[in-house]
């Protein structure tokens, strides 16, 4: 009896070894729970079970580390440098070229931290849309409440799929295994009993722990420790976050960022090194050197990139999946094969049962036949969900929830439960592929109870309810009911009943043998029961998936059905949604053939088209994707359960269900707000657009390069007046380039680009062929145009070679001027031109993205700009230049289209040489 003493909110460290009355007395409590006044009043005083900030590092620190990398101390370094060029030889515009280095690198962190914050929003709001929630003994009934609003003194209910909501003492049990390796690091499933059974109170067994995860089984516990006083808690409290492991993408921008960064310092050292020797300037050959690095170092790469994630996530989200991490969005274009469940991604996991058999008779379900009581008891009963308010109306397992909603037709579930005390369960086991529980047995119970059945059981009377896989349960009878008799079974018999259950699932009907027998103890049985009969579930297949499919076969990515269903079932199912339409006849591969298999013989028979895995485990299905890992492929797994979670988080990319277990959806990397098969391609096919886009707008900005270092190189070899100025190249790194890379960001996928084969995982960004039409094509074109225009206004204003002109004169602020907008205008042809890897750019319409002409109009914005602007031309150091100038960069921007287009024309002619040198 409660004495409504608030009790301590703090914990001893002993609860686990002290006696359950000692428990019960310290933390004021009992078996009947609280009432919600009770619980109300602890809450205010004890507080929400929340970890604030668990492991979480500070906005502050986030940010700040956003300078740590290499790119960002390049900047700071030539930012410093120009800063003490301007301190000793004031003047010169060393100082606008400091504040604008620093301003990138302050941009560029500001700009990743947002996306990153903005990621984590995303992902904190799908908490909130999904709440954490416990069911809780509150007023003598059980309830569903958030897992926040538990104090110490709750009685909890915790079944297979959840997660422990807080600390607490088991008072009861039915064969519950708990994955303690959050807290302990022990992976193997730790089994739970009543007895205090190590001084340890981690290794105790009576105890549950918030944040770890059943797996097995159910049972009920008194809460202890919320919030902080948790041992996850505590642990939080103590330790800093770990960092994160980097994705591939972001190792090869990482990467990318070294290799340009290392050629940017090589050119700014050597050219340093020449111009001191030939000019022996050192103050003016630092600046230079200080030019080329900026020259070398696209400015504006790493915001583009997090954008172009960002919006792909974003998109992504719209269309129901969510992306937990920006980098694993290009992951998924590189799949080459998806492992998926069945029910409730390649089905609409709305199980109704359509067969009902009563021994070797079939039931009337669609007319409402109203089956014999026993077997009204046996689903009900063998069966741990429950019916609710929802639009499902049923929580739990899809096909228990399906045989409840069958029976609620005929009985009160509710008073059938209340009349018939469960003394034991035996919970489904993968390998033993049944479910068993020990009751006290009322016949009572069934309100629609047919009292012609003719079943003779005793009022009160223990008795074993028994579902499972025909095969097993089948095996497990010596007895069949038959016309209200229990008759002997024979050999006949048995294969007369597979036979059925062989038709039934040839439907693709899941199929359940029921069975019962009296118990004499409280104890798990092999043999003995009385068979009943069949039911069949039936979960029709996603309209959607067909065409999914033959998308993933088109761009060979192969699909892989791992079900614990019958081989007869998934069979049904899979050649409903397309896994013959290739020609080839699905390999079916069951559990205890994949436990016969050496891995070698498993890699030969993975090499088939179309594979299905019946009636697999846990461990099976981690086996499986690490037997395509072996063999080199990018694996995709998709799961809702926490028997799929080893292998979601084994895989290259773990995809788990919206409406799945909470260890599901922490083992992967996206999340399906919808469930279904069809939104996994269209993010396959996003991947491989971002990857595309990445590319395309990574081989547009360093074309920019070579224009931007070439004057440089001419200013200290050919001993001419500097074409273009820093403030300019950070023009064009920094804001004409800006806008045309987002643009690309977004262009969609090109028409094939899900018929081509996944990607190499070794594909890099940064390739020979990216470098060589950057560097060795567009580029030369858009320097030379930048050349011609710029020594037609000196050779026109009465320059001759060898002068030398101050950066104030007019002659040379024009003259770098048209040099600029030389680039410009190339750059608005290498944008046209760039939207495409391999189909002509002259396939996409231009209204299709309407941010091409945006950053189009942007680019003659700040050209226009830079040219007439009064307070821009002393910032620059330009001037206005006659258009007639600006005219004669026209022919080398055709030049600049007609040639890529010729690149991509042999690429898609097949030539071996295009395709080893130009395709990128």
């Amino acid at each position: 009896m409660l004495n409504n003493e608030v009790p301590d909110c703090g914990v001893k460290g002993d609860e686990h070894n002290i006696s359950l009355e000692e428990f019960l007395k310290r933390f004021d409590a009992d078996a009947e729970g609280l009432t919600s006044a009770e619980a109300l009043r602890r809450l205010e005083v004890c507080g929400k079970n929340i970890l604030e900030n668990m492991g979480s590092e500070s906005a502050l620190k986030k940010y700040l580390k956003q300078f740590r990398n290499f790119f960002s101390i390049l900047l700071i370094t030539g930012a410093f440098l120009s800063y003490t060029a301007e301190r000793l030889d004031p003047g010169k515009g060393n100082l606008y070229i400091s504040v604008a280095l620093f301003g990138v690198v302050i941009i560029n962190a500001t700009f990743t931290f947002i996306q990153e914050y903005q990621a984590e929003q995303i992902m904190a709001s799908f908490r909130q849309l999904i709440p954490p929630a416990a069911r809780v003994l509150r007023d003598g009934t059980i309830k569903e409440i958030l897992a926040s609003e538990l104090v110490v003194g709750d009685v909890i209910f915790i079944e297979e799929g959840d997660k422990v909501p807080a600390d607490g003492r088991l008072i009861e049990e039915n064969t519950l295994k708990v994955d303690n390796s959050s807290l302990t690091g022990e992976a193997e499933p730790q089994l739970r009993s009543l007895e205090c059974t190590h001084p340890n109170l981690l290794e105790c067994r009576n105890m549950v722990f918030s944040g770890t995860l059943v797996l097995t089984g159910n049972g009920k516990a008194i809460v202890y420790g919320t919030s902080q006083n948790t041992q996850m808690g505590k642990l939080a409290t103590l330790t800093e976050q770990t960092t994160s492991v980097e994705t591939p993408l972001r190792k090869e921008l990482n990467t990318f960022i070294k290799i340009i960064s290392v050629i940017a310092i090589f050119l700014g050292i050597s050219f340093f090194a020449i111009g001191f020797v030939i000019q022996d300037l050192f103050l003016l050959n630092l600046i230079f050197a200080i030019g080329i690095i900026v020259a070398n170092v696209p400015e504006g790469l790493l915001p583009t990139v997090t954008l172009a994630l960002s919006l792909a996530s974003k998109r992504m989200a719209k269309r129901n999946a969510l992306i937990k991490q920006l980098e694993s969005v290009e992951t998924l274009g590189s799949t080459t094969v998806i492992c998926t469940d069945k029910t409730g991604t390649l089905t609409q996991n709305k199980m109704a049962i359509h067969s009902v058999t009563l021994g070797f008779e079939h039931i009337d379900v669609a007319n409402g036949e109203v089956p014999p009581e026993i077997l009204l008891k046996v689903a009900v009963l063998c069966n741990n969900s429950r019916l609710t308010e929802g639009p499902a109306g049923y929580k739990g397992d899809p096909t228990e929830g399906a045989l409840l909603m069958y029976a609620s037709k005929f009985a009160d579930i509710n008073a059938m439960r209340e009349k018939n005390a469960r003394l034991k369960e035996y919970s489904f086991d993968s390998l033993k592929e049944r479910m068993q529980v020990i009751y006290h047995s009322n016949t009572d119970a069934v309100a629609g109870n047919n009292a012609d059945t003719g079943n003779d059981v005793d009022t009160d009377d223990k008795e074993s309810y028994l579902k499972g896989a025909s095969e097993v349960v089948v095996k497990m009878c010596d007895r069949i009911l038959m016309n209200g008799d229990e008759v002997p079974i024979t050999e006949n018999d048995r294969n007369d009943l597979l036979d059925m259950h062989l038709k039934i699932a040839e439907r693709g009907e899941r199929v359940l043998a029921l069975a019962y027998r009296r118990a004499e103890e409280e104890m798990e049985y092999d043999a003995g029961f009385t068979f009943i009969g069949f039911t069949g579930a039936v979960d029709p297949p996603r309209p959607e998936v067909k065409d999914a499919i033959n998308k993933c076969h088109r761009a060979g990515i192969k699909v892989v059905m791992i079900t614990g269903d019958h081989p007869v079932t998934a069979l049904s199912i899979a050649k409903t949604v397309g896994f013959s339409n290739n020609g080839h006849e699905p390999v079916i591969i069951t559990g205890a053939e994949l436990d016969e298999l050496s891995l070698d013989e498993l890699s030969e028979k993975l090499k088939a088209p179309d594979i299905i895995f019946a009636r697999t485990s846990p461990v099976q299905k981690l086996k499986i994707v690490q037997a395509f890992q072996s063999m080199g492929e990018i694996v995709t797994m998709t799961g809702d359960g926490v028997n799929d979670a080893p292998a979601i988080k084994n895989s290259d990319m773990g995809v788990a269900m919206g409406s799945g277990t909470d260890v599901a959806r922490e083992s992967a990397d996206m999340i399906l707000l919808d469930d279904n098969f069809a939104t996994i391609v269209s993010a396959v096919e996003e991947g491989r657009t971002v990857f595309d886009n990445i590319k395309k707008f990574i081989a547009y900005i360093l074309t920019s390069n070579i224009p931007e270092i070439l004057p440089f190189i001419a200013f200290v070899l050919l001993a001419i007046p500097l074409p273009m100025n820093v403030q300019l190249i950070l023009a064009i790194d920094l804001g004409t380039d800006i806008l045309p890379a987002l643009a690309l960001a977004v262009e969609k996928g090109e028409g094939d680009i899900m018929n081509r084969p996944p990607r190499s995982k070794y594909e890099k960004l940064l390739t020979p062929q990216v470098l060589l039409t950057s560097y060795g094509m567009k580029g030369p074109i858009e320097a030379l145009a930048g050349f011609t225009c710029y020594f037609a206004v000196l050779l026109d204003g009465g320059w001759t070679w060898g002068q030398a002109l101050l950066s104030t004169e007019l002659l040379y602020r024009q003259a770098i001027m048209a040099f600029f907008a030389a680039v410009i205008i190339c750059q608005v042809a290498n944008l046209l031109v760039s939207r495409t890897r391999v189909e002509s750019a002259l396939s996409r319409n231009l209204f299709t993205n309407k941010m091409i002409l945006l950053a189009i109009v942007s680019e003659l914005l700040i050209l226009s700009m830079i040219m007439f602007y009064p307070f821009a031309n002393t910032i620059f150091g330009t001037a206005p230049v006659p258009v007639e100038y600006l005219l004669l960069a026209l022919p080398f921007a055709i030049l600049l289209f007609l040639q890529d287009e010729i690149r991509k024309y042999y690429i898609r002619k097949g030539s071996l040489l295009a395709k080893a040198f130009l395709k990128w």
